[in-house]
């Protein structure tokens, strides 16, 4: 499904979460949500793209939207990431790629010289309905939590 997503309905998901929770897509109509998706949790540039996010939580709020973010780790290192940065909102557990399939986000990437596949970081926002109403792909982090940010206040 990695065609172009943008105007159409996004596949219905559920994955583990934090705080003992599961995360079910059709559960937030209703709801803007900002899906954002980053390679590793505790690495500088997560971090640094989650405290931005986080940052700017009461705000995505007063916009009546949801933030979330997804990586491959597993519940438990998301749950001591959550902790350690006090992230409002809840990290996804996408181990088996279920919804790193569904928004196309895998990419081969040169880390130290070599090839590896990997989660390229990218955002997605889907409207009340379930429609994808933008994306970020190979996102840059500093700024973006902004940048998504007015995006949605634009879009009210």
């Amino acid at each position: 499904m990695t065609t172009n997503m943008l105007n159409n309905s996004v596949t219905d998901f559920e994955l583990p979460a934090t705080s003992g929770k599961t995360f079910k897509l059709s559960d937030y109509i209703g709801k803007k949500l900002v899906i954002y998706f980053y390679p590793k949790d505790s690495t500088p540039g997560c971090t640094t793209q989650g405290m931005q996010f986080r940052d700017f939580y009461s705000e995505f709020q007063a916009a009546n939207t949801e933030i979330v973010g997804i990586s491959r780790d597993s519940l438990k290192s998301h749950e001591n990431f959550k902790a350690k940065f006090s992230f409002p909102f809840e990290l996804l557990a996408d181990t088996e790629e279920l919804a790193c399939g569904i928004f196309g986000v895998m990419k081969m990437k040169n880390m130290y010289g070599k090839q590896v596949r990997g989660v390229e970081r990218s955002t997605f926002v889907i409207d009340k309905n379930s429609i994808l109403l933008q994306e970020w792909r190979g996102v840059k982090v500093d700024g973006h939590a902004q940048q998504v940010l007015d995006f949605i206040k634009s879009s009210q």
